[in-house]
């Protein structure tokens, strides 16, 4: 009888937008399929596990947010274990493996992962499987599919270890882990044509299907030599697949009536307090034929309670574009249902682990209400939620290809056709028309509708209750998955909302031309720790940011003139700031008002350069921030070296940050005249002093 039992394994996770837990949940419903049992729970639920004195094996799944910090959600863990009382022996029973999600896009990547990893290390714990770190930037399943697959033999191996080391014999562990349900790893593929059939609940929960099926269309699609997100060529059109386990449905919805009111839209944000502010100023910053469309929106404070310091950044909470939520009903059936307000419940006989009641779906409201502030219905779709799709799409051939975009032999083509292009739910139902997913299945696998940050672009010194920021007009230009060019959810909403309100401006600092319109936004506050100006203003900085990158330092300028007008006999550090961006009559964000902080000495040095623009110099000059900065290798050098200076990055991170970051390191190797392993040492020293800073995203 003990043969037959499931060994337990701990599984805990740290989800910031809930990708950590659904690979979690991908290993619980594995794990029943190799004679396991998986204990899993969040890994904030401390109070219902303990690893202090946990005897059977752990894995951990564990996000990062930000520049490289640890989830929400393993904040307390992590303060925790980083208790320094702690003896070197304290987790010395404990075995564990540990699975960390990033993107190498961020300087800090996998940072969540490798602190946990490198602390419990550091407390006597010792791996029964090799630490996976997958990249969200080139696909998380490259590394999370084959590490979930390695995970059952290591597991396995720990269970034999620990029975060894308990004196008992392993025959038995053995036999109970071979007992296991043999699984059918392969769809197999017959060349008659069948419809889809699953043999059994119980391989269906296994996570594979045994198909005998050649769809008619992709037979007879021999012209179609090219793969689209629609249509697959061989050898994925004729290979057996492993496609994602069923996730188990867990939330039901039944419709009520259409009087009352929607929640406030404060009630959406946890933690913080969300100010409702009005518009009071809105400019378009650069020329109409300029390649992106760059505008400034002042927000007024003054009636808030809300304080912020130049660096800071700030969340914006935003709705989903209206025609596309209406698109979406319309699609499901349901646009006669919009105003309908509805019950959100969890299913009681739902065979999902840990099914919980969805926290950003208020208790009331409508189902317009949901989709427009609930629900990130731009998201592309994670693999998981295809796999719930095929369920609900009729057609074989659109079902085989769903099949295939969540399968691991798919997901080359999976990147390629919906992340890469940006593929959202709409675009799906509109490419595979006989998929008709329930409004549950929406609400279970559609993320969160997160608020969007901004740096902030001003000074409350310099002009209290006045809040600005800048930010470029998002575009998604039209794509063979996607007929029709979208902007951005939050900057297509803002630039749509202050419409009326915009005008043209050669000074958009101007307090002159505020409009008496009430357009109002709701926001809350994100800190920032780091990204501040020197407590010091003796101590000189510089400041590299190339198009909206430059949007932080109109705050820190306008806050450092404010403090030179109100302290003439304090002594102030030397100020650079290095602009870059396509042409100078174009998109020269702030160039009145740069001159202005130069002429009054705010600024110390101004170095610009201009991408697109033409020379006719017998040297041309450098077209990029980090080309420039090369230019200036000693002050750099004597900045950040010799008088202890703050050097500071703002913008895109893949095709700026990276090369400042490489630029630097060059420069500090020739001028230290060490090898580029001594230099990266350097950088990597300042960057841990908070003197090296980034405001970056990808």
């Amino acid at each position: 009888m003990c043969c037959n039992l499931k060994r337990r394994f701990l599984l805990l996770y740290a989800t910031q937008k809930g990708q950590a837990k659904a690979i979690a949940e991908e290993i619980w419903q594995q794990a029943g399929a190799h004679g396991l049992e998986a204990d899993m729970h969040c890994i904030s639920e401390m109070d219902k596990y303990n690893l202090e004195t946990e005897k059977d094996p752990v894995v951990i799944v564990i996000s990062t947010t930000g520049t490289g910090d640890p989830p929400d959600t393993a904040r307390k863990f992590v303060k925790k274990i980083q208790d320094r009382t702690l003896p070197p022996d304290h987790f010395a029973h404990l075995q564990y493996g540990l699975l960390g999600l990033g993107d190498s896009e961020y300087t800090f990547f996998c940072n969540g992962g490798k602190t946990v990893d490198q602390r419990l290390q550091e407390l006597g714990a010792q791996h029964f499987y090799d630490t996976g770190l997958a990249d969200d930037c080139v696909g998380l399943e490259l590394v999370v599919d084959p590490w979930i697959d390695g995970l059952w033999l290591a597991l396995k191996e720990a269970f034999l270890l620990q029975k060894e080391k308990e004196g008992m014999s392993s025959d038995a562990v053995s036999s109970s882990l071979s007992s296991a349900p043999h699984v059918e790893h392969e769809l197999n593929l017959s060349s008659e044509v069948q419809n889809l059939k699953v043999e059994d609940e119980r391989v269906r929960s296994s996570g594979v299907l045994t198909q005998k099926l050649v769809d008619t269309h992709l037979a007879a699609s021999t012209r179609d030599t090219e793969p689209s997100l629609v249509h697959s060529v061989p050898p994925l059109s004729q290979s057996a697949l492993n496609i994602p386990a069923l996730p188990p449905e867990y939330i039901e919805v039944q419709f009520q009536d259409t009087h009352g009111e929607n929640p406030h839209l404060s009630s959406l944000i946890s933690a913080g307090t969300t100010f409702e502010v009005p518009v009071t100023k809105a400019v378009q910053l650069t020329r109409d034929d300029a390649i992106k469309t760059a505008l400034l929106l002042e927000l007024d404070t003054a009636d808030t309670v809300f304080d912020y310091q130049p660096g800071d950044t700030f969340c914006v909470i935003c709705p989903n574009n209206a025609s596309e939520v209406e698109e979406l009903l319309h699609i499901l059936g349901l646009s006669e249902k919009g105003e309908y307000f509805v019950c959100v419940r969890v299913k009681e006989a739902t065979k999902k682990k840990g099914a919980a009641y969805p926290q950003h779906i208020p208790e009331r409201s409508t189902l317009k209400f949901i989709l427009t502030w609930c629900l990130e219905i731009r998201a592309v779709p994670k693999k998981a939620f295809l796999r719930a799709l095929v369920e609900y799409t009729s057609d074989m051939g659109e079902k085989r290809r769903l099949q295939e975009l969540c399968s691991r032999q798919g997901a080359s083509d999976y990147i390629r056709f919906i992340k890469d292009w940006n593929v959202c739910l709409l675009d799906l139902l509109h490419a595979f028309p006989s998929c008709k997913p329930s409004l549950n299945l929406l609400i279970e696998h559609l993320p969160k509708l997160q608020a969007r940050s901004y740096s902030v672009s001003s000074s409350n010194l310099y002009e209290p209750g006045k809040l600005c920021f800048v930010f470029n007009i998002v575009k998604f230009p039209a794509c063979p998955a996607r007929p029709v060019s979208r902007k951005g959810v939050c900057t297509g909403w803002l630039a749509e909302l202050v419409a009326p309100l915009l005008h043209s401006s050669k000074n958009p600092l101007d307090t002159k031309g505020r409009s008496s319109l009430t357009e109002k936004i709701s926001i809350f506050a994100r800190p920032n720790n780091t990204f501040h100006l020197p407590a010091d203003p003796s101590i000189p900085f510089m400041m590299l940011g190339p198009g909206t990158g430059i949007s932080p330092f109109i705050g820190f300028l306008q806050h450092r003139q404010k403090l030179r007008e109100e302290h003439i006999d304090w002594e102030f550090g030397e100020t650079w700031l290095f602009f870059g961006c396509r042409h100078q009559d174009r998109d020269y964000l702030f160039k009145d008002e740069l001159r202005g902080f130069l002429e009054n000495g705010t600024l110390t040095h101004l170095k610009v350069c201009f991408s697109r623009d033409s020379s006719t110099a017998e040297v041309a000059p450098p077209k990029y921030v980090q080309d420039v900065i090369r230019l200036y290798a000693k002050e750099v050098t004597r900045v950040l070296l010799k008088e202890g200076g703050y050097f500071y990055v703002c913008g895109d991170k893949k095709r700026m940050a990276d090369g400042v970051s490489d630029a630097v390191v060059d420069i500090l190797s020739m001028e230290m005249q060490v090898d580029k392993l001594e230099a990266m040492k350097t950088l990597a020293m300042l960057r841990e002093a908070k003197r090296y800073l980034q405001d970056v995203w990808s």
